[in-house]
Formats: C-alpha cells, sequence, structure tokens
C-alpha cells in the first residue's frame, strides 16, 4: 500500500481520484490534504480519517512540511498546477497532476523536463488513454486493421448544457483565469489523436469563435441570475434552476453545493457562480472550434469541437487504405468497415468508474508506477508535446495563421 496526500480537494480531486482510496484502502491511504475551501478540506478529512494536523489550507502549509509520504496528487484549477508541482518534484514527491498541465507553454516544458532530471513520476491525467475504449482503438490502429491511416475526421461534442455549466458558468469560462478552451477541454483529444497516429504534429491550424453564449444574444426579459424573476427563465434551455434545483440530486448539481438540500442549493445558485444567466456571465472560452493538424508520417486531422451537440460524447471517422473505422463512445461501439465489404463491430469492455472506467483506471495504473518506479502509458514529456499542439491551434486561431510546430516551440525556447 502507497500513503499519499492531495492537494485541491474540489470535485475532480475528491471524487475523481481520491474516492479509489475508499474502495481500495489495502492499495492507497490518503494522509493528507490541502484545500483553501473549509467546507470542503473538512469532508476530505472526514472520509479518510484525515487528523487536523495533516490539514492545510495552502499547498504551500503542506509542502513547507518534511515529505510527508511518497504520492502527490495535484488537482487544484489550471493555473495553480506549475509552483506546487515545481515545489513538490524538489521534495521528491511522485505526482499524479490533473490536466491541463499550464495555461502557459513554456511552464508545460519547465514541468516535463524537471521531473526527468529529477527522475520522478509526473502523470498527467490524460485519462483517455486508460480508458478501454480508446485502448482498443489504439490496439485495432497498430494492428493495421485498415491498412496505412491517412486522415481522421474527429469530433468532440461538449453538449449545450454541458458548455453552459463548466465553459460559461462554471471554472473554466474565462482563458484569463483558466486556459483556452482547446487546451482545457480538448488537450485530451490531441494526446489521443498523437497517440493513434503514432507521428509528430508538424503543421496546424484553426478558426472558431465565442458566438452564442454573450449579452448580445441575451432574450428580453432575462436578469442576470435566473433566480431573480428571470421573465424567459421556465422556457430557457439554460435555466439553472432546471439544471441544478429541480430533481436534481448528481452531478452538475453537487457541484454547486456540497450539502445534499435544496436550502444550501438555492442559496448557492443566488450567491454563487452557477445560478447566473448565461448570457451574462464573463466568459470568454470559444463555443465552436476547428482545427487542421498534420503530422510527420503524412496522416491528416479534421477536428471539431462544439457546444452545439445534445451529445456529451466523442465521434471519429478513421480512414485507412484498406477500410474505415467509426466510432461513438457513447454507444461503447467501435465498427470496422472494410473496403472489401467485411463489417466489424467491436463492444470493448467497460469498467466502473467516472469517464467510463479511466478514472478508475489511471489511479490504478499511478499506483503500479509509484510501487514499480516506471513509466504509465504516458510520461510528462510526451503529455508536454500535446500540450503544445494545443497550444499551436490556439495560437492559429488568435492570429489567424498556419503554425510550424517547430517553430513555434523554439520560439518559446529563446
Amino acid at each position: 500500500m502507497i500513503q499519499a496526500a492531495l492537494i485541491g480537494a474540489g470535485s475532480r480531486g475528491m471524487f475523481a481520484y481520491a474516492s479509489y482510496a475508499l474502495n481500495r484502502p489495502d492499495e492507497i491511504q490518503f494522509v493528507a490534504v490541502a484545500e483553501p475551501n473549509e467546507e470542503r478540506r473538512a469532508l476530505f478529512a472526514k472520509l479518510h480519517n484525515i487528523p487536523p494536523e495533516r490539514q492545510f489550507s495552502s499547498w504551500q502549509g503542506l509542502l513547507s512540511q518534511p515529505q510527508l509520504c511518497e504520492a502527490l496528487l495535484i488537482c487544484t484549477q489550471d493555473s495553480q498546477h506549475y509552483e506546487p508541482t515545481m515545489a513538490a518534484l524538489d521534495k521528491g514527491y511522485q505526482i499524479l497532476l490533473e490536466k491541463p498541465m499550464s495555461p502557459h507553454p513554456r511552464e508545460s516544458l519547465e514541468m516535463a523536463e524537471k521531473a526527468e532530471s529529477l527522475g520522478r513520476l509526473l502523470t498527467i491525467c490524460h485519462g483517455m488513454r486508460y480508458s478501454t475504449y480508446y485502448s482498443t482503438l489504439k490496439q485495432l490502429m497498430d494492428q493495421q486493421i485498415i491498412g496505412r491511416t491517412m486522415s481522421i475526421q474527429w469530433t468532440e461534442n461538449v453538449g449545450f448544457w454541458h458548455q453552459a455549466h463548466s465553459f460559461v458558468r462554471g471554472n473554466w469560462r474565462n482563458s484569463k483565469e483558466s486556459s483556452p478552451m482547446i487546451l482545457q477541454k480538448s488537450c485530451h483529444d490531441m494526446d489521443m489523436l498523437q497517440w493513434l497516429v503514432g507521428g509528430e504534429c508538424v503543421q496546424v491550424s484553426s478558426f472558431g469563435s465565442l458566438t452564442h453564449f454573450t449579452e448580445a444574444n441575451a432574450p428580453e426579459g432575462s436578469t442576470v441570475r435566473c433566480t431573480d424573476g428571470c421573465k424567459v427563465e421556465h422556457e430557457c434551455l439554460y435555466s439553472a434552476l432546471k439544471l441544478y434545483y429541480h430533481d436534481k440530486d448528481e452531478w452538475p448539481a453537487k457541484v454547486v453545493a456540497l450539502e445534499p438540500n435544496r436550502e444550501a442549493r438555492l442559496k448557492a445558485l443566488k450567491e454563487g457562480p452557477y445560478g447566473r444567466c448565461v448570457y451574462h456571465c464573463d466568459n470568454d472560452v470559444v463555443d465552436h472550434q476547428v482545427a487542421n493538424l498534420l503530422f510527420d508520417n503524412e496522416v491528416t486531422v479534421a477536428f471539431t469541437m462544439t457546444a452545439f451537440t445534445n451529445e456529451i460524447n466523442r465521434t471519429f471517422k478513421i480512414m485507412g487504405t484498406t477500410g474505415e473505422i467509426r466510432g461513438n463512445h457513447k454507444r461503447n461501439e467501435i465498427e470496422i468497415h472494410h473496403f472489401s465489404g467485411k463489417r466489424q463491430v467491436i463492444t470493448p469492455e467497460r469498467v466502473a468508474g467516472g469517464h467510463d472506467g479511466a478514472d478508475t483506471l489511471i489511479m490504478r495504473d499511478f499506483i503500479k508506477q509509484v510501487n514499480r518506479r516506471s513509466t504509465g502509458r504516458t510520461s510528462a514529456m510526451v503529455s508536454a508535446k500535446s500540450h503544445l499542439i494545443a497550444f499551436a491551434v490556439e495560437h492559429s486561431r488568435v492570429t489567424g495563421k498556419t503554425v510550424v510546430l517547430e517553430d513555434y516551440i523554439n520560439g518559446l525556447k529563446s
């Protein structure tokens, strides 16, 4: 069994990853926590029987102590990853870091380089690599079941209400406070595409904008908050009362208030960010974006990220010299259409846990890495490279220029 500490007891840290210890206490035990929110810190400490002297209100407090344990999970907000990670690497911790590594490309590189130089684990939570669904897809592509891969159409269907929750009202709404949309939501996809293609991305181009979730599109009669007597709340697709208050007792409603009662939830909607009208927020991240990627093995990728779907799902078509693979993650099906006429449908095994078991599997793999001092399915440097693809895509969107990755990376180092 390994011992671990958690920095950042938010939704991902507390429920997605650390909850693994409650189900597998023989494998991992949490012995310390750092979290500025007193309510969350107390709840986490209670769940994991952490004594008061091991509860800290800041990451600085935890990392000022002699090394408390072997492993450390860092699940703070995006802009709060770099400093605790660099300090924890110096302390000797083996680290599991929530994605993205940092909202700044140079910091992402520096973190990876430091982990490599010190010989420490720095595993980034690219959960899709651990999903049984995408692991199966990777095996099929490595077997060249459709011949040589030539082109890929890949769509991230964010979902209209998920966009409103996370990227209009939520923590990742404003790129200055968190990250650009392509990094926060789609660094998974950039990592996945890099992994599946098996090559280095050499050029990117991108277009996209924030078009719908703006004050200019606010319906007549709308108010700053859904609880302020909005005249169109009953008809609004994005009503906070519908999404978080009425007969909702699980995610995303539990993000609004830790206490599972309507009184606490209504108070949070009246005072906190999730009660705001989606047309009257301080969001600036895009609600739709496309990107073209060229790899050094001549594979081309057309990537689409959009809020304007019913699905919250990834769909794709991978085209090869002898057939194509079509996928719909939500249906857990991988279809192989051979040009000969043969058709196969594969249904990967499912694992219990968030993100179709990926949250469980990444924790399981991290524990093995700590025990064996081995690298898992990805390294910090590989993750940093996929982040740089996302940064380059955003640079292209903002400048309107095609970006050559080598030039972009050299520019960061100069």
